[in-house]
């Protein structure tokens, strides 16, 4: 059986040329390399030209996000009618047996319409990133499943998700629910994309044989502002679109208000300590407590903008690191 495998590069071309390299040692050969390229502006595209010009390179002109630039390339997938789609990081480098152990765990497992594979901390491959997820009504999130566990942890109880640096999807899974949804543009949307493909029959599964190395995160460049600010939108928005109305109300009041007010009442206390710290002409903690009043900036702009229905790319500010023109006017 044959396997479309779709990279998302935006601006990751070290990232992206190790990812394909690493598909050189495969030990399955039925696969087409596609590499969506999301409006990249560092010569991704032409490296990739010049250094594997077999492979298939779709550009978008622009970021869509993950989940717009994976529809990109799963659109370009089910065209060629693939029986399956693997969902693959740049910032990954695969196995050589890992398209190997998803098609036969396939084989084996036909009720199963997603399959997770094992990212192994590049940093560490002795640890796992994670595996996946189930969803804990009583705290409105996510448990990860396996994070910082040895590599040899195994998971054999069902999961909500699966780990979305890499999913094996079969083509009946799209053709039943569609593709990702794009209104996430980061994070949430693999959680969402499993979800719905429960709710159509489908089971979840990780594949504990197809192992990779994993970078974590390397797309976002804010650091933990810029995915502060999309977690928070894209769990208001997971929710709604995943849970009952009487189920989000209970969330509303008992979890979700309570936490930006807290939010809301630290991101006060903060700036009355940072404006003394200036006062003071002091700069211990400054740098700290800076970070510290952008992530709950972060928070709440992610509240505003799913109230306001702004969705896609964030704000500007999100994708900056923290400037230190405070701390200059302190030193001066």
């Amino acid at each position: 059986m044959s396997i479309g495998v779709v990279i998302l590069n935006w601006n990751g071309r070290e990232d992206t040329l190790n990812c394909l390299a690493s598909f050189q040692e495969s030990t399955y050969k039925n696969f087409e390399l596609i590499v969506v390229d999301n409006g990249s502006t560092d010569d991704s595209v032409s490296c990739v030209k010049e250094k594997f010009p077999d492979v298939t390179l779709l550009e978008t002109s622009k970021n869509l996000g993950y989940a717009g630039g994976n529809n990109v390339g799963i659109s370009y997938a089910l065209k060629k009618n693939y029986p399956f789609v693997l969902l693959l990081n740049n910032d990954t480098v695969v196995d050589k047996d890992m398209l190997k152990s998803f098609m036969e765990s396939a084989e084996k497992n036909p009720g199963v319409g997603i399959f997770g594979g094992v990212p192994l901390l590049f940093s560490n491959p002795e640890k796992l990133d994670h595996l996946g997820g189930n969803w804990n009504r009583k705290k409105a999130q996510f448990e990860l499943i396996g994070r910082g566990e040895k590599s040899s942890f195994s998971w054999k109880e069902p999961l909500d998700y699966v780990c979305g640096c890499c999913m094996l999807i079969r083509k009946e899974v799209f053709h039943k629910i569609g593709v990702l949804e794009p209104d996430y543009f980061l994070f949430w949307e693999e959680a969402d994309f499993c979800m719905r493909a429960k709710r159509a029959g489908f089971d979840t599964a990780v594949c504990h044989e197809a192992t990779l190395l994993h970078k974590v995160s390397a797309s976002f460049i804010g650091g933990s502002i810029h995915k502060t600010y999309f977690w928070w939108r894209n769990r208001f928005l997971w929710i709604k679109r995943n849970c009952p109305v009487k189920e989000r109300l209970s969330i509303s009041l008992r979890v979700l208000l309570p936490e930006l007010f807290h939010i809301y009442k630290l991101r006060l206390i903060k700036s009355a300590e940072l404006r003394l710290l200036k006062i003071m002409r002091s700069k211990k903690d400054l740098e700290q407590k800076q970070l510290k009043i952008r992530q709950y900036q972060a928070a709440l702009q992610g509240f505003r903008d799913y109230l306001n229905n702004h969705f896609g790319n964030g704000p500007a500010w999100i994708f900056e690191r923290p400037k230190r023109k405070d701390l200059k006017k302190i030193s001066d």
